[in-house]
Order: structure tokens, then C-alpha cells, then sequence
């Protein structure tokens, strides 16, 4: 059997995300598996280098996960012909620059979202990779989360019927930092808008590629931000001004008529079934859709409630629902994208998660921002 090496450079992974999602959980565990196996006669096999501005946090990490390249100097991984891929996870202002040096040195290129903060910038992006012809793609990962497969399996069964609408949930409580045995859970720049951050920057481009695979294509939005915590406390424990929105509330009309609306927030308690939760109607039946569960009732088990706020109801609301069996074995969902993009790269496999595709995403979130300042629906054209 033919073992075809596949060098990656992965730049910023030294962060929370890059280091548990993209390196142990992605590319190390596709190398624990035996790489990946196409046929009986060929292996893709990753070999990856860490790179990043801070040598001894690359040190450690190599160390801690047993990757034998590091190194501060990107300009020279990406010199190296033994590296095919570049993928970048490092802040959103940086990206621009780290995506031209990889499309000079002629790499396929990879990229959490968003890929930018503006439309235009994340289109240039994906023009530089498509003029010269180079292999791009953009993390999506929620597609491929057990829940949604399982959403994704019904549909395509015909258990909804048509249908009619979808209410997302997301969120939970960040710690403000306040009280030291409570620290804040994500990095400060996420709350300061000239660092990139921002809610509607980060989770409008995720609700983009989810809605466009498995609800229809968005046509309007009507967006309501907010900076509901105007203060919080940095990694060195200082307080700063918090200049990004904490909190979005985004209505999207879709062009088949669905509506979809998606409240997401770093200011609420949880009490739902998880931390991302869609309840999508349809005539013939509903269904809430969790990260890793699909909770469903069909008509024939939909109760008929009765308005009468002066008794407790008779009715269990929650009792009505039907869990969707597991079909199997669920493997990370960032490791499943990893996957195709690398049989992508070898075997010109189809990959439709473009940077283009991840433009659409910046695009929602920036007609959301606009929709927010002009207290407006705004229209969504065709990119």
C-alpha cells in the first residue's frame, strides 16, 4: 500500500480552538487512525508543521502532542516543497496577509471563518486562490455535527412535510472575569470590535452555511445587536471597554419562504437542551435539533393544548418528543471537513466549502451589522 504524504502547515493553532479541534482532534487523530484510507493501494498520510509568532508556545505544544516540526518562521515552511496545504487559525485582521503569502508560495489554502471582516475583503481573498487556480477551502464544521446529520437524514425522508420555520437558540454565560474562581472563557479580543470581535461577526457566517445546506437560501435579514456588558476583564486581569456586540437577534427571510430566526448571545443561562438548539416546524412534524440530538413529533403525536392560564397544564410538552437513534458512530465534525479537503487536495475530490462559499458568511454578518445601524431589513444579493 502507497502512503502519499501530505505536508500541512497549521499556522495559529496554539489557541484554545486550533490546538483541540484542528490539531489533536483533526489532523492527529487522522494520523493515529492510519491516515486516511482511499483504496487498497493509497493512504493520505498528514505531516504537519506548527507555526506562529510565539516559538515557545509552539515548543510546548509540539511537544505535549508529539509533532515533530515547529517553527516561527512562516515565509520558510511555506518555501518548502514538502508542504502542499496552509491553514490558518489565527485572528481574522491577520488572515489577508497569511492568505496572500500562501498564494504566493503557491499552497492550497484553508481557513477558519470568518476569513474576513468585510464582503469585499473575503471575496478578494477567494478571487487570489481562484485566479491562481489553487485548492481553497473554509471551515463549516457544523455540518457535519451528529444532530444536524440527523436532521439532514429526516428531511431528506420527508418527515416535515413543508416547511415552515426554524427558531435557533445559541449561547450560554462568559464569564466577565470579575471573580477569579469564575474566569471568562473566551479571549478578550472576541468583545473589543477593532480586534475583530463581535458576535454578529462570528456567529452570522456560521448561521449562513447552516441555513443555506439544510433550510434554503437566505434572501433578507433584520438584525438587532447589543453590548449588553460594557465592561469585562482582559487575560492579565485589567478591565477594558467591551467595543463589540455581546449579543445578536437575526431574523432571515429565506427565498423558499421559510422563516428563520436566531437569537445568539454570551449573556445567557442555559436552559435548553444544549447549547445550540433549532426547533424547526413543518406541516407533517417538528423537530429540535441539538448539537449531538434530534428530538422529533410527528402530527399524529402533536397534543391539543388549550389556552387556560388558571390551572397548571395537563399536558407534558416535553414528554411528546422521540429521540432519533444514533446510526452509528459519530466522528468530529472538524476532523470529517478536515478529511475531504485533504482527498480534495490529492484526489480532486469535490469540496464545494470554498472561500467564496465562507465570503457569504462574512456577507450575512455585514448586511446584519447594516440592518442593525439602519434598523432595517436589508437584502441579501446573489455573490
Amino acid at each position: 500500500m502507497k502512503t502519499q504524504k501530505i505536508g500541512i502547515i497549521l499556522n495559529g493553532v496554539t489557541g484554545r480552538m486550533g490546538t483541540n479541534q484542528h490539531l489533536i482532534r483533526s489532523i492527529l487523530a487522522i494520523v493515529k487512525q492510519g491516515g486516511i484510507k482511499v483504496s487498497d493501494d493509497l493512504v493520505l498520510m498528514p505531516d504537519p508543521i506548527l507555526t506562529g509568532r510565539n516559538e515557545n508556545k509552539l515548543r510546548d505544544l509540539a511537544e505535549r502532542t508529539g509533532v515533530e516540526r515547529f517553527s516561527t518562521n512562516l515565509e520558510k515552511a511555506l518555501a518548502d516543497d514538502r508542504n502542499q496545504v496552509f491553514f490558518d487559525a489565527s485572528s481574522t485582521l491577520l488572515r489577508a496577509k497569511f492568505v496572500e503569502m500562501a498564494v504566493k508560495a503557491k499552497k492550497a489554502v484553508y481557513c477558519e471563518k470568518p476569513t474576513a471582516v468585510t464582503t469585499a475583503e473575503a471575496l478578494r481573498l477567494a478571487k487570489l486562490c481562484e485566479d491562481a487556480g489553487l485548492k481553497n477551502g473554509v471551515v463549516q464544521d457544523k455540518l457535519w455535527l451528529p444532530g444536524l446529520r440527523k436532521f439532514q437524514m429526516i428531511k431528506a425522508q420527508g418527515f416535515f412535510g413543508d416547511i415552515l420555520s426554524v427558531r435557533g437558540e445559541f449561547g450560554y454565560w462568559v464569564f466577565t472575569g470579575d471573580h477569579p474562581d469564575q474566569p471568562a472563557q473566551r479571549p478578550s479580543w472576541n468583545y473589543r470590535k477593532e480586534d475583530g470581535g463581535g458576535i454578529i461577526i462570528d456567529m452570522l457566517c456560521h448561521w449562513r452555511y447552516v441555513i443555506d445546506n439544510l433550510f434554503g437560501n437566505v434572501k433578507a435579514v433584520s438584525c438587532l445587536g447589543a453590548t449588553h456588558i460594557p465592561t469585562r476583564r482582559d487575560e492579565s486581569g485589567k478591565p477594558y471597554q467591551a467595543t463589540a456586540d455581546d449579543s445578536a437577534y437575526a431574523t432571515f427571510e429565506l427565498d423558499n419562504g421559510v422563516v428563520c430566526h436566531f437569537n445568539s448571545s454570551w449573556n445567557v443561562r442555559v436552559r435548553r437542551d444544549d447549547l445550540l438548539t433549532m426547533q424547526v416546524d413543518g406541516t407533517k412534524g417538528s423537530a429540535v435539533v441539538g448539537l449531538r440530538k434530534c428530538l422529533v413529533q410527528p402530527m399524529a403525536a402533536t397534543p391539543k393544548p388549550v389556552w387556560n392560564p388558571d390551572i397548571d397544564s395537563p399536558i407534558d410538552f416535553f414528554g411528546g418528543w422521540q429521540e432519533v437513534p444514533d446510526a452509528g458512530a459519530y466522528d468530529n465534525a472538524f476532523k470529517i471537513q478536515w478529511e475531504l479537503f485533504l482527498r480534495h487536495v490529492a484526489l480532486d475530490e469535490p469540496f464545494p466549502y470554498t472561500l467564496r462559499e465562507g465570503a457569504k458568511g462574512v456577507q450575512l454578518a455585514e448586511k446584519g451589522i447594516e440592518s442593525w445601524e439602519q434598523r432595517r431589513w436589508v437584502d441579501i444579493p446573489a455573490l
